[in-house]
């Protein structure tokens, strides 16, 4: 048990320069989608895109959800890049803005968009 212990200290500190830190979490983006009044929007549909061509053009998603009841939606195992964000509930999206949201390896990443 000691023995494995050591192993991982060495690891995550760097000891044995082949081996990289390692990486406890996720790359995940949780995003809250709210109206121009500031109520959470229920079933938006979510759409993340890597290209901008792509997001303009509406093709070629890496994710898509719907938001829950907290007007919420969750993206796990995500790379660490810039995303294109569309959203769309009815009449409502945030095209008129846009959005692209840079990721942080390894960390929870939070955004709120606003649709109208």
């Amino acid at each position: 048990m000691k023995s494995i212990l050591l192993i991982a200290l060495f690891l995550s500190a760097g000891i044995f320069p082949e081996a990289s830190p390692l990486q406890i979490f996720n790359t995940s983006l949780t995003i809250t989608v709210r109206d121009e009044l500031g109520n959470v929007v229920e079933g938006a549909d979510v759409k993340l895109f890597e290209k901008k061509e792509d997001y303009t053009k509406e093709q070629s998603q890496v994710e898509a959800e719907k938001t829950d009841k907290k007007g919420v939606v969750h993206f796990k195992k995500l790379k660490a890049i810039a995303y294109f964000i569309l959203i769309r509930k009815g009449d409502k999206d945030n095209t008129s803005g846009g959005q692209e949201t840079k990721l942080k390896e390894g960390k929870f990443n939070k955004v709120t968009i606003i649709i109208q």
